[in-house]
């Protein structure tokens, strides 16, 4: 399984987000993001204890990185656009896609962040329902 880096994020997502998914609300420059917490974000869903992987799995991997992009603000502006850019280029790099109508998509997206930190396992596995319905294998 492949995984994304920070350049990778810097280069793809971060600037895919930041011209395509413009609003009325700017994402500010890489450099403003807010230190480690990207990072974070990117180790946690393939980090393991005691030989066991904390998130097993492709969907939980993909749910946990969707959840922490959003959640965890690692940017100024823009989480929620750099969170999606973020889990299509991932999908993308493992040979898989969503097939999702794109207000779908955005009101998901909108939901995952409103959702109380009280609830973030059962957030998270909601995502990990939603990835299952709509990924498909990415046809080259």
């Amino acid at each position: 399984m492949k995984m994304v880096s920070v350049k990778e994020v810097e280069y793809i997502a971060f600037r895919l987000a930041k011209e395509l998914l413009s609003f009325n609300e700017p994402i500010p420059d890489f450099v403003t993001r807010f230190p480690n917490i990207l990072e974070s974000c990117l180790a946690t869903p393939f980090q393991s204890f005691s030989g066991k992987s904390l998130y097993s799995g492709f969907l939980s991997k993909a749910s946990i990185l969707f959840y922490l992009l959003i959640k965890n603000h690692p940017f100024q502006n823009g989480n929620k656009r750099i969170a999606i850019t973020t889990l299509f280029y991932f999908l993308y790099k493992n040979k898989k896609w969503l097939k999702v109508d794109t207000q779908e998509l955005y009101n998901f997206t909108v939901w995952v962040s409103q959702s109380p930190p009280k609830v973030n396992q059962e957030t998270v596995k909601a995502i990990e329902k939603f990835l299952k319905v709509h990924m498909v294998n990415r046809n080259d």
